[in-house]
């Protein structure tokens, strides 16, 4: 009994913040779900990020649900990558079964159904409003990792980028990226950029065209262009409730590099933009970053510079970012340091790779009073974690292992009727919907090129006109004919004149 107490007054002390706060769920000690430990998560701590982790059905989606649910009803906007396409499920009130009511009671909390405002949105403009970008706001290293370039040829790409912002071409989409390459690569462009930028030998411009061209092929150019989304809708509120915008990839799942570099870009455009606000009482924006090992498979050193660049400084900007993955492991160390909200689920230690796995995970907790990490991270079940998150002192708490708390919205997909007139009917469609095609970097340098044909034109003719001594028939014809007037004359005015002397002669004889 001693030792529940105990458990009750450090789990209470580590996670009661004074401030408003999500309730996670409640403490287990020896198997038994202590109702009276409950397990909170401060708000003004969640833009210090956070990971949620566990093996493939452990419970994380709900997890990632039952957050986004309870800051939706803290007024907070929140941004989530519907892998499957079962988070619509959010807009309609959870359906109450046994099962749920169980967990409630276990909890002291009865299950109270409630749905949320939900924005769809769609790469491909099919599950959702298609969110596009703009080419230039993706920028070089990030569309270097979607094309799977070297990094001489991401340089390239560097270079290019700079070349079209100090000559204002704005590059839209992705005839814009090719045409402003294509004119690099052009006698008149090579020369424009030799000084001041280098070469771009016709080789590594040929690569990187073919490229281009392949990711066109698999349907993947429509996400670069206008109108892009703007920031601001991701913030939206409806009647005190902030709007859960979910971006569903489930027709795009066979392109993991794509949607993964995608979000990325999304978070730089928020890193880029927002203002600097400081440590807020409860954030912004909550950003979820769902399958988030495939953000950092096989990427390059700047493109990791650049993820920890974002997520270390982005918090200064209202922004929390959760990453969601199988295990801790899958994040770079000096990603993983600045997670300071742990969520792991379940870990199995199936093969020699999932021991080393859970060895490694169980390092990253400090001691517990209660349990053994290792054991405990594998005997959890589903709808269970291992809990540490920061007070709002910004202090790491005790670590406790907690029955969570059930999502309180539909767990599950919206019917297809449902969700097409959900889609159809919203705002956000029917502003992005159709496409916009601005004047941009291809019809500048169409327009240069034109130019530039019609200048060299007209300096060939000038030439030509000052430096040829050969005839034109128009020419000839004209001075043959000069000459055969003067000719004939000369003759006429020889026999008038002829006649004349000859008339005078024969007046004065005859006088």
């Amino acid at each position: 009994m001693a030792e529940k107490d105990q458990f009750i007054a450090q789990i209470s002390a580590s996670y009661k913040p004074k401030g408003e706060s999500i309730y996670l769920g409640a403490g287990i000690l020896d198997g038994e779900v202590i109702a009276q430990a409950e397990v909170n998560l401060a708000l003004k701590m969640m833009n210090r990020h956070g990971l949620i982790a566990g093996a493939t059905g452990t419970g994380k989606t709900r997890t990632l649900q039952l957050i986004a649910e309870q800051l939706s009803d803290a007024n907070v906007p929140v941004f989530m990558l519907d892998v499957k396409g079962d988070l619509s499920g959010l807009h309609e009130p959870g359906k109450p079964n046994a099962a749920l009511e169980e967990r409630g009671q276990a909890l002291g909390r009865p299950f109270t159904p409630a749905g949320f405002p939900i924005a769809l949105y769609s790469l491909s403009g099919q599950l959702g409003a298609p969110m596009r970008v703009k080419v230039s706001d993706f920028g070089p290293i990030l569309l270097g990792r979607v094309l799977d370039l070297n990094e001489t040829q991401t340089g390239v790409l560097s270079v290019l980028f700079k070349y079209a912002a100090d000559q204002d071409l704005p590059i839209i989409n992705l005839d814009d990226l090719k045409k402003v390459l294509s004119y690099l690569t052009t006698e008149e462009g090579a020369k424009e950029i030799k000084d001041s930028y280098g070469k771009i030998s016709t080789a590594t411009s040929t690569t990187i065209l073919r490229k281009v061209v392949a990711l066109e092929q698999q349907g993947i150019g429509p996400i670069f262009g206008e109108p892009a989304l703007a920031l601001d809708d991701l913030f939206e509120r409806i009647d005190g409730k902030g709007v859960i915008s979910l971006l569903n990839i489930a027709d795009v799942q066979d392109q993991p590099m794509l949607f993964s570099t995608f979000l990325l870009s999304l978070l730089s455009q928020l890193f880029n933009n927002l203002p600097e606000v400081g440590d807020l009482d409860k954030p912004k924006l909550i950003f979820f970053f769902d399958e988030a090992h495939l953000l950092f498979n096989g990427a390059s050193k700047p493109f990791l510079n650049k993820i920890e660049q974002i997520v270390r400084l982005i918090r200064s900007k209202g922004v929390g970012v959760f990453f969601c993955t199988q295990a801790a492991t899958d994040v770079p160390d000096t990603v993983l340091g600045q997670l300071g909200n742990r969520i792991q689920h379940a870990l199995r230690a199936f093969t020699p790779n999932d021991v080393e796995a859970l060895r490694k995970t169980a390092k990253t907790y400090p001691h517990s009073d209660f349990y053994t990490i290792d054991q405990a991270l594998t005997s959890l079940g589903t709808g269970q974690a291992m809990i540490t998150v920061l007070n709002d002192k910004g202090i790491p708490t005790e670590v406790v292992a907690t029955h969570l708390t059930p999502p309180r919205a539909l767990m599950g997909p919206l019917d297809q009727t449902t969700y097409q007139t959900l889609v159809q009917q919203s705002e956000i469609y029917a502003k992005y919907k159709n496409p916009i095609d601005s004047r941009s970097a291809n019809e500048v340098l169409e327009e240069r090129i034109a130019q530039q044909q019609t200048i060299q034109q007209d300096q060939s003719f000038r030439k030509n006109a000052r430096t040829s001594t050969r005839e034109t028939p128009m020419e000839a014809m004209t001075k043959s004919a000069t000459r055969t007037l003067g000719r004939e004359g000369v003759k006429f005015l020889a026999k008038l004149g002829t006649a004349i002397i000859a008339a005078l002669v024969s007046k004065k004889r005859k006088n």
